[in-house]
């Protein structure tokens, strides 16, 4: 595993980074899509790499046929080694004895009169489960250790129905948050994205109530959460809003700043992404300012291409700098396992954003060179123009013989100017004057 981080960490990957805060579970499909990244390249040393990191990945886990499978295939066996065999009927003994342990609350659980008996309050479920049915606190344990056990063995469906069925009824607050965390990975693992951004919701609640007195392990949890974010962030659109709303508040830009700053990769590809989805213009461009900003403050710490074009675009003002960057940065979203599939969108949104900067400075732009900036050849460059107008209404229009973009600027209202720069100032007086009152 080592071997591998430092094979893909020098091809400029974040995985060496991301990967201990991620369970094995969910660092698995990282190095799947390594895996076929070196496929792709036809590279089979890293191939080969990547197979023997799966296996160690996963070797403490209870998938055992899938790691016995694994091992045949990096060695050329028909056989895995009797260790595996041992392994496997260890496993199917375990759920057996959990299966027993559990059968009896399971069925319970999924008896309407049951259901509609338990309460908000788990005390009382636990009386009324007790009184009625003979429930012990036994049974209700096992639940939790056999949503683990089920976790293990790749089961992540019938994982998370367990760890919310215990959820339900525990009062043991350890317990019951690490069942939070266990159903969010499970819903991760199942892509289901609606569930786990419910119990993303439930995490960070925990973290915020459950730490709030112990400021270092609410930096820690908040970063490992931050990671797992990214899951449903680049997987599902309705995941989107409630996911940048988390990373923009006050306190995980602050973890991220400070613990994880390579994660500015993927607010800014986020938000970048974004503008092509009917988003608050608004919100999207205040968050663009907040991107800018903390791009500026981090510089010294994290740099890729990806920050570099937005430094280059927006701080630098270098629209030669800003198309290198962004030519960098589409490699680096094809090689990342959570922007891959939206690499495209990031490329057309990225040439929007140079455009619509090269447009505010000048009133009539030579295609050509319009073209160059954008990384485009003439003739797809005035294509993706002719379509950015038409798209956007911009006030602009294509003077073909001269081969130039004539944008149509606004002459500034000089009353509109007044009103804007004395706009707040009767309220900030006000403020003042309360204040030197006091």
């Amino acid at each position: 595993m080592e071997e591998l981080l430092k094979t893909i960490k020098a091809d400029g990957s974040l995985m060496p980074l991301v990967a201990p805060h991620l369970s094995r579970h969910l660092l698995f499909p990282l190095i799947q899509f390594e895996g076929d990244q070196a496929e792709e390249k036809e590279d089979d040393a890293l191939a080969k790499q990547v197979l023997a990191a799966k296996i160690k990945l996963l070797e403490d886990t209870n998938m055992t046929d899938y790691v016995a499978s694994m091992y045949c295939e990096l060695h050329g066996v028909s056989d895995p080694p009797a260790e595996y065999n041992r392994k496997r009927q260890e496993v199917l003994a375990q759920l057996e004895k959990y299966e027993q342990a559990t059968a009896k609350i399971a069925d319970l659980l999924t008896q309407d009169e049951v259901v509609n008996g338990l309460r908000s309050d788990k005390v009382a479920n636990l009386e009324f489960l007790k009184n009625q049915h003979g429930v012990t606190m036994e049974m209700v344990d096992a639940l939790y250790d056999f949503g683990q056990f089920q976790f293990r063995c790749g089961q992540y469906g019938p994982a998370a129905d367990m760890l919310y069925q215990f959820r339900v009824l525990s009062t043991d607050n350890d317990k019951v948050a690490a069942s939070t965390w266990g159903k969010l990975a499970s819903e991760i693992l199942s892509t289901n994205w609606d569930s786990a951004i419910d119990e993303l919701k439930n995490v960070r609640e925990g973290i915020d109530t459950r730490l709030f007195n112990n400021p270092r392990a609410q930096l820690d949890h908040r970063t490992m959460l931050i990671h797992w974010s990214l899951f449903p962030l680049f997987n599902s659109e309705t995941a989107r809003e409630p996911v940048l709303d988390m990373f923009f508040s006050a306190a995980y830009i602050n973890t991220i700043q400070t613990s994880c700053p390579w994660v500015l990769r993927y607010l800014i590809a986020a938000v970048i992404t974004g503008r092509n989805r009917g988003r608050n213009s608004s919100l999207q461009q205040k968050q663009m300012k907040d991107v800018v900003r903390y791009v500026r403050q981090e510089a010294y710490e994290y740099s890729d291409p990806i920050t570099q074009f937005i430094s280059a675009l927006y701080i630098a003002h270098d629209f030669e700098a800003a198309r290198e960057a962004l030519r960098k940065a589409e490699e680096v979203c094809r090689g990342d396992f959570f922007l891959a599939g939206s690499a495209d969108a990031f490329v057309d949104s990225a040439r929007h954003l140079i455009c619509e900067s090269y447009c505010k400075i000048f009133s009539r732009m030579n295609i050509r060179d319009l073209s160059e900036k954008l990384g485009l050849n003439p003739d797809d460059g005035e294509k993706w123009i002719v379509n950015l107008i038409r798209e956007t209404r911009l006030d602009a229009k294509i003077d073909s013989q001269d081969g130039t973009v004539v944008m149509n600027h606004p002459p500034n209202n000089v009353y509109q100017q007044v009103i804007e720069k004395t706009k707040g100032g009767f309220f900030r007086t006000q403020v003042l004057n309360a204040a030197v009152s006091k």
